[in-house]
């Protein structure tokens, strides 16, 4: 491949991994909003929700791509996601990631985008 073709794919990588976050963001906006509606109302906005998940998880894996949710598991400084709230723990605690603010996206090759995520201490 030339050096043209490799920008004008990595061009292409770019922009569906940032229709991709922006299309997690909103499936995860439109889920809260569909919780609040009473469950009869909500069934048929949820089976939407997710043949819209269904339909993107789809698209990244053709592209070899995968969307990664860390949320409920145990904080590792080496994890491929950035912590918000980082400095509101001290270097002893034991932190759980509580929210994903932006999903972590693997390629064939590894990482293709770093996550963010916001932290909470571990309660014993």
């Amino acid at each position: 491949m030339t050096s043209e073709q490799d920008d004008t794919n990595d061009q292409l990588e770019r922009s569906l991994i940032d229709v991709a976050v922006e299309s997690w963001r909103f499936a995860r906006l439109f889920s809260r909003l569909v919780n609040k509606l009473d469950a009869g109302e909500s069934t048929r906005y949820v089976n939407q929700l997710r043949y819209f998940q269904k339909k993107l998880e789809e698209s990244l894996d053709a592209s070899g791509l995968k969307l990664v949710n860390v949320e409920g598991q145990p904080y590792d400084p080496g994890m491929a996601a950035s912590a918000l709230n980082i400095g509101d723990f001290g270097p002893d605690d034991e932190l759980l990631v509580d929210q994903m603010v932006e999903p972590i996206i693997m390629g064939p090759e590894g990482l293709r985008k770093q996550g963010t995520v916001m932290l909470r201490k571990v309660h014993a």
